[in-house]
């Protein structure tokens, strides 16, 4: 940012891309999966006893499911419950399997623009 000089500094809020690194974390190491397989895929049942992680979880799978554009023609459906979120993934089931749900969670080249959204209040979810 500091060598950009077309950055916006009134727009830069790097609290807000902690905050988010701190729900990958919660997601990633707080959260259990249980995994259930269907015809072309798999769903991943995301959840939680913390409250804080639970909320983390419906914010990070119901946004990833409705921005990511896989160009592999996998399709995502994300559907927050009680304890956190269902996330079912159809299209190569092998590959889809194998990833599992913190591999599905990173596919795609959005991370970097995604954090870089974040840090400088764009829209990461758009």
């Amino acid at each position: 940012m500091r060598a950009d000089s077309a950055t916006d500094w009134t727009r830069v809020d790097i609290e807000a891309l902690r905050q988010h690194l701190i729900d990958m974390d919660n997601v990633t190491l707080r959260s259990e999966v249980a995994v259930a397989e269907v015809p072309e895929g798999a769903v991943f049942s995301v959840t939680s006893n913390d409250a804080n992680v639970v909320a983390t979880i419906q914010r990070m799978v119901t946004a990833h499911a409705a921005t990511m554009d896989d160009p592999s023609g996998w399709r995502y459906d994300a559907v927050a419950t009680a304890t956190g979120a269902d996330l079912t993934v159809t299209g190569d089931a092998a590959q889809i399997r194998a990833l599992g749900f913190i591999g599905v969670m990173t596919v795609g080249m959005h991370h970097q623009a995604h954090h870089w959204a974040i840090a400088t209040r764009a829209a990461p979810h758009q």
